[in-house]
């Protein structure tokens, strides 16, 4: 898979798409593809906070419950309601399933997340491929 240039990446797998001062945040398809069929999303609700590095919510698996990380600061501004009926989207479209979306407090953040070819690097790395 071929990971978005305009996007940013965490090392714990998330992925971040900028527009002005709001972040999109979702997972990215090495992600999913680790975690197998996504039955359930837990997200946070519009108007809470959020902090870089901290986790925001969790998304599970038939294998197991894994934590989302924020890759920035910020308040909520709208949750993927399609996921609470079908989160299995996060599985077939990884990288267009966002989880939330977030009005930044420090946009200055982004510059500390991995470009695409450095998340491609880690994960390589992380893989020993």
């Amino acid at each position: 898979m071929t990971y978005p240039n305009s996007y940013r990446y965490t090392r714990e797998h998330e992925w971040l798409q900028v527009e002005e001062t709001i972040g999109t945040v979702g997972i990215t398809d090495y992600a999913q593809n680790s975690l197998g069929d996504i039955v359930f999303v837990d997200a946070p609700k519009v108007g809470d906070t959020v902090e870089a590095g901290k986790v925001f919510g969790s998304v599970e698996s038939v294998k197991a419950v894994s934590d989302l990380y924020s890759p920035i600061s910020g308040t909520v501004t709208a949750v993927n309601q399609d996921l609470v009926t079908a989160p299995e989207k996060i599985n077939t479209e990884p990288h267009q399933a966002w989880i939330i979306k977030v009005q930044m407090s420090t946009p200055s953040q982004v510059d500390t997340l991995l470009s695409s070819a450095d998340y491609e690097k880690f994960i390589s790395e992380e893989t020993n491929a």
